[in-house]
């Protein structure tokens, strides 16, 4: 008893002195701050970039309504201080990437604890705990499910050590032409919102597109019809905002332009529909006066039940597309000539609008239409927070601490957990933590990538945004080609290579075995990089990383394949996230209310996350490691 006691007095002089930064203020975040000071922990840095969201309340219980609009690292300090006022907690409303938290400022911490909403920030910080051999415990949420890593130098993998899964992308064709899923719709939808209001983007064209390889036209037979087309509309623009603005942004106009003209025009191309439904062209004026156009199984009455979970009927999408496009004609006059919308889920005229759009064109291609619920879900992304996974994970975070600071890292675990139940009764599954892979472009001791790349086509700015920033997570990377001159091709320092940036790389020498070394002083990370020219790349891919593991499909389930659960919808989420949101994924679980046999682990299968359950112990199970991202602040208030 003696020698527990002197055991546990050890750890508490330990969670005493510990320096602890917690990264991240939300969902876990506020449960995570509570557990920590309740356990004794007294000195906590807190660092959140974000404010309060009304949204939040349901479950970040550290703040309250009057918060809403402020720092939420500020809030969750003053919070906990008020239970706990012995404690030192200091928050910074700040990102963590910035170049301020250096690796000399992660070296004070004892411990890093991540309770993040995003890849971008994840990885980053993974970096410098690396760097600055701090360890580090790793979290994430999404629905019911949720897992708790710990990552230390040299001894576990870390955050980066194999592929995350890409996020799902639809070919433009299958957007603008032969739509099959409602996603499809939301996608042309949001491309539709910004071609009208906000950023036009040449990628995202929401017009027929005659180059699809599927499509059978007849060019005399296509002007004839474009001639014979009515003064609502026209096929052949110069740009759809100004088709739109000529025409005041005239709702009629435009409707009877997107939902009438253009899928007449859609089915001169024969081929596309020898074996597809054929898609039906609307009429605003129809519409408005013939109660008969809607579908057999609507009605004019909404289905009984919470207005955003309602799906209207035809009319009522019409009527809401009219509304919608004179209330963000409204917005964007006011912000004068020149002046963009963006976007955002939240903004009601905006979501009405993609609502409305992209219903019209599931009923126009035949399919079910959706409640604004689910398609606020689908467009924006959203994996709906649960406040009880959210106090699990946190729980789970500090006993992994707990163990770090025993001296006992070689007991700690990967720790998942399941929405339902296995046959052992567990909801919580623990697996060995992974060793370091030989091959990680990030913790090995020499990292090094090959890419392949048309040298004559990819410019400087696309090797800094798209390869090194985006692809290999860099955030103030330093290039020079290793040609024994040592050119300096890309520098974090303002204005010393700007003038290269729209420059091939291929101007600067760079040809097939060229070598880069790329350095961000930021991370403490250098990464050499092997270039293969290549101009056989397929349609629209910029680049390759050669060599990286394939993505591999999850062996046949011992029960029916599981159910694709997209908040309360079957189908998959597209990569259109905006800047703020590109971590989200899409969540695979199953709905069956029987148990999956014994141990889980997560697999990766073509871009989406999958349960895999094998016959073995938990001590011995092998898991294929991905991480369940958090957007625990992003949930749908119901009106």
């Amino acid at each position: 008893m003696a020698l527990v006691g002197a055991v546990h007095a050890e750890l508490a002089r330990a969670v005493a002195k510990a320096q602890l930064l917690v990264v991240g203020a939300g969902g876990i975040g506020c449960e995570l701050l509570k557990n920590l000071v309740l356990s004794g922990f007294i000195s906590v840095r807190v660092i959140d970039l974000d404010t309060i969201d009304v949204s939040n309340l349901n479950r970040q219980f550290l703040f309250q309504k009057k918060h809403v609009g402020r720092s939420k690292a500020e809030v969750a300090k003053e919070s906990v201080l008020k239970f706990c006022p012995e404690a030192d907690i200091q928050a910074y409303h700040d990102s963590i990437m910035n170049p301020d938290y250096n690796v000399e400022f992660f070296r004070q911490f004892t411990l890093v604890m991540n309770a993040l909403d995003n890849r971008v920030a994840r990885n980053h910080v993974n970096r410098m705990c690396l760097a600055a051999d701090v360890p580090l415990i790793e979290s994430g949420t999404a629905g019911y499910l949720g897992q708790v890593t710990v990552i230390k130098k040299g001894l576990t993998e870390c955050y980066e050590c194999h592929p995350k899964p890409a996020q799902k992308t639809f070919p433009g064709c299958t957007i603008r032409n032969t739509p099959s899923e409602p996603i499809h719709c939301i996608v042309w939808a949001k491309y539709l919102f910004n071609q009208l209001f906000g950023e036009e983007d040449a990628d995202q064209e929401v017009s027929p597109d005659t180059a699809d390889p599927e499509a059978s036209w007849e060019p005399a037979k296509a002007v004839a019809q474009a001639n014979a087309s009515n003064e609502d509309g026209d096929i052949k623009r110069i740009s759809t905002k100004q088709w739109a603005k000529s025409t005041g942004y005239d709702p009629v106009k435009l409707f009877n332009k997107l939902f009438k003209d253009d899928i007449r025009y859609l089915l001169m191309m024969d081929k596309l529909w020898k074996k597809r439904t054929p898609p039906i062209p609307l009429d605003y004026t129809d519409l408005q006066n013939n109660a008969k156009n809607l579908s057999e199984h609507q009605s004019e009455t909404p289905s009984p039940g919470l207005k955003d979970q309602q799906v209207l009927n035809v009319k009522s999408y019409a009527s809401l597309f009219s509304k919608s496009i004179e209330t963000l004609r409204d917005q964007l006059s006011q912000k004068g000539d020149g002046a963009e919308l963006v976007w955002d889920k939240d903004d009601a005229p905006a979501l009405d609008f993609v609502t409305a759009a992209a219903n019209l064109r599931m009923h126009i291609f035949s399919m079910p239409m959706k409640s604004k619920f689910d398609i606020k879900s689908m467009a924006g992304n959203i994996i709906p927070a649960i406040a009880t996974t959210n106090a699990v994970i946190a729980g789970l975070i500090v006993l992994e601490g707990l163990k770090i600071l025993s001296g006992n890292l070689e007991k700690c675990k990967t720790i998942f957990l399941n929405k339902q139940p296995n046959p052992r009764k567990k909801l919580l599954v623990p697996c060995a933590l992974d060793p370091p892979n030989a091959n990680c472009y990030v913790c090995a001791s020499r990292p090094e990538v090959t890419v392949k790349l048309n040298v004559n086509k990819v410019t400087v700015q696309m090797l800094q945004d798209k390869i090194l920033k985006e692809r290999f997570a860099m955030v103030m990377p330093d290039v020079q080609i290793e040609d024994g001159k040592g050119t300096i091709l890309i520098s974090s320092e303002e204005g010393e290579t700007e003038g290269n940036n729209d420059k091939n790389i291929s101007d600067f020498g760079i040809r097939n075995g060229s070598r880069l070394q790329a350095d961000d002083f930021l991370q403490d990370y250098t990464l050499l990089i092997n270039i293969i020219h290549s101009e056989e790349l397929a349609k629209d891919v910029e680049f390759e990383v050669v060599g990286e593991a394939p993505e591999k499909a999850a062996p046949k389930p011992l029960e029916e394949p599981a159910k694709n659960v997209t908040n309360g919808s079957d189908e998959a989420q597209p990569s259109t996230s905006t800047a703020q949101d590109q971590d989200d994924l899409l969540i695979l679980d199953s709905d069956e209310e029987s148990s999956p046999p014994s141990s889980a682990a997560v697999s990766v299968e073509g871009g989406k996350l999958k349960r895999k359950f094998e016959e073995k112990d938990f001590s011995d199970s092998k898991r294929i490691r991905t991480e369940l991202e958090a957007v625990d602040d992003d949930i749908i208030e119901l009106d």
